[in-house]
Parts: structure tokens; C-alpha cells; sequence
């Protein structure tokens, strides 16, 4: 019993919380190297054909131990439409950060969750029985998850913690930019980023069906990263990406490619299919908003940022929602077992 508790609710949770980790100090490097002329879209394709060239002898392993996937049309459909989500997403997700402002790049996050809740509804992943408390709890942790993120977000308040080595570095700066800046075409940015939001709950979507097909987490990985490089190639050379923009220099560019290839894209990707596996989209959305609190509080102890109430309120409100529906979904699953007992027996 204890096995199967360490393995069914504390190795996802703590999972999903360091890939979300991951994630943060993935944007921050990123952050620091595009401020050097690094491309995005050349970043991708770094990282993807790194994460790639990682994977590539685990997914040797395991088909010479498995074979090859059935690359049948329910299969095949399902991966080409996991890769393009994947990629939409991406696309208008950067685009919406472009014309739009960081703060509302955070804010707008916080739909992922509620997305991916109606979509897996909709499609019958998820079920929600309004008249037991796990069904509620996972309704209101999921509102609650998204409302602290907001707090974190919209709301400042006085300092609890003033750093005596703040930075004025215009990459603060450009974090707290307000969300009506004229220099944004703010409201396309924010309409942008809910298109790609909501392509990335369906992705999330179709992650889960591909699992019901073919449950090996690894080599659906590998075959998403080579999927990516393939289709972001033809993306640089259509941008007119010369030759210099593909040089790794200065270091932090050959770092931030370094740790998101290796990490970020690889580890993150992995985790969360294999969450969505293990637990089901709506478990690995829910950890999404959790990535602003760890933003707030790295940029406060490394950055030498102040930390403000609104974050320390934001955190947890979006702990406690967190919290409910990891409980409701743990309380699901313990009724769902004791089910299967009882009509084994």
C-alpha cells in the first residue's frame, strides 16, 4: 500500500513540480540569451535536435526490448496532430509574447488549466460527479489554481522582502511593464496567446489518447523531438536565418541550448507524458500556474527582486487549490481501486 501511494501520488506530484522548475530557469536563460540576438526559432530547433540526440539511444533500447510502435492511421493521425498542437502552441505563443508584454504572457498562462479541464470533460477523459466531494474538489481547486496565479500576477502590495542588491536591469524592467503599454499591440498578443493556450490543451488532449494506443512514454517523446526539428528546419530557412545567427556564441546561448536540450525539452516533455499517462491531462495542467510562484520567488532570491504580498497571498491560495485536486483525484483513484477489489473478491 505504501508502494503504491509513493508511486501513484508523491512521485508525480514531485515530478511535475521539478519540471515546472525545470521549466523557469529554461525561460530565464533563454531570456538572457536572446538578449545576446539569440532566434527563437533557431533556439528551437537547437534544443529539439539536442533532446533528440539524448533520447535516441534510450529509444534504441527500448524497441530492441519492445519492437517497433504499430504505425497504423488511429496511431499515426494521433501523432501528427500531437506534433502540430505542439508546434501551433508554440508559434502563437512566442508571437503573443512579442506583441504583448510578459505580464500578460503569465496571466493568460492560467488558461491552460481551465482548457484542459473542459476539453477533457468534453471528450470524456475526465469525469466529474458534481455529488461527491472528489468531483467538487477538483472543480474548485482547479478555479482556485488559476485565481492565485492571477493574484501573483495582477495584484503587487507592500514588500515582505526587500533585497538589498536589487537589479535595475532592463530585463526587470521589462517584466513589470504594465499591460495597456503602448509600445504592445497588447490585445492581439493576449488573443494569440489564448489560441495557443487552448492548442496546447489539446495537446494535452491527444497526449492522452495516444497513451491509451501505445503507453511507452520515452519513444513517444524521442518521436516528438525529431517531429519538431524536422518541422522548425524549413521555419528557419524561411525566416532568413543566415549563417551567423546559428553560431553558438556568446556562452550563455551554447548554456541556455545546453540545459533546455538536455532538461528542459527532454525531461519536461518526458514527465509530462508520462504524467498524462499515469494521472491524466487535467493532474498535469493543473501544475502549470505553479511555474509564476517559483518565477516569483527565484527572481526575488537570485535576482534580487522584492517580494510582495500579492505573491505570497497569490502562492497560497494556488497552493490550497493545488492541493484539493491532487486530493480529489487521489480520493477518485482510492474509490476506483477499492471498486476493483471489491468485484475481484
Amino acid at each position: 500500500m505504501a508502494t503504491r501511494y509513493w508511486y501513484k501520488d508523491v512521485l508525480p506530484a514531485t515530478a511535475m513540480a521539478s519540471a515546472e522548475f525545470s521549466n523557469v530557469i529554461g525561460n530565464i536563460l533563454f531570456k538572457a540569451a536572446s538578449s545576446k540576438g539569440l532566434s527563437y526559432y533557431i533556439y528551437l530547433t537547437y534544443c529539439y535536435a539536442l533532446a533528440t540526440l539524448v533520447l535516441l539511444p534510450i529509444t534504441f533500447f527500448l524497441i530492441s526490448k519492445t519492437g517497433l510502435p504499430p504505425f497504423k492511421f488511429p496511431l499515426v493521425s494521433r501523432l501528427c496532430l500531437f506534433c502540430l498542437f505542439g508546434l501551433s502552441g508554440q508559434l502563437c505563443t512566442y508571437k503573443g509574447l512579442e506583441l504583448g508584454t510578459p505580464t500578460l504572457f503569465s496571466a493568460m498562462s492560467n488558461l491552460i488549466p481551465a482548457f484542459t479541464f473542459i476539453l477533457a470533460v468534453f471528450f470524456r477523459i475526465e469525469k466529474v460527479a458534481l455529488r461527491r466531494s472528489s468531483g467538487r474538489a477538483k472543480i474548485i481547486g482547479t478555479i482556485a489554481s488559476i485565481s492565485g496565479a492571477s493574484v501573483v500576477v495582477l495584484y503587487k502590495g507592500p514588500k515582505v522582502f526587500y533585497s538589498p542588491h536589487r537589479t535595475s536591469s532592463s530585463s526587470v524592467l521589462l517584466f513589470h511593464r504594465p499591460l495597456g503599454s503602448p509600445q504592445s499591440d497588447w490585445m492581439i498578443g493576449g488573443l494569440l496567446l489564448a489560441v495557443g493556450y487552448l492548442c496546447n490543451s489539446v495537446w494535452y488532449i491527444v497526449l492522452a489518447q495516444i497513451m491509451k494506443i501505445y503507453p511507452e512514454e520515452m519513444i513517444v517523446t524521442f518521436i516528438y523531438n525529431l517531429c519538431e526539428v524536422i518541422l522548425y528546419v524549413p521555419l528557419c530557412l524561411l525566416g532568413g536565418s543566415n549563417t551567423s545567427s546559428w553560431r553558438l556564441t556568446p556562452s550563455i546561448v551554447a548554456a541556455s541550448i545546453l540545459y533546455s536540450g538536455i532538461f528542459a525539452f527532454s525531461f519536461n516533455t518526458g514527465v509530462h507524458i508520462w504524467g498524462v499517462r499515469l494521472k491524466g491531462p487535467v493532474y498535469v495542467a493543473s501544475f502549470r500556474p505553479l511555474s509564476i510562484v517559483i518565477a516569483a520567488v527565484m527572481s526575488a532570491i537570485f535576482l534580487g527582486d522584492d517580494l510582495y504580498l500579492g505573491s505570497v497571498i497569490g502562492a497560497l491560495i494556488l497552493s490550497a487549490g493545488l492541493y484539493a485536486v491532487l486530493w480529489g483525484k487521489a480520493k477518485e483513484e482510492e474509490m476506483s481501486f477499492d471498486d476493483d477489489s471489491g468485484s475481484s473478491s
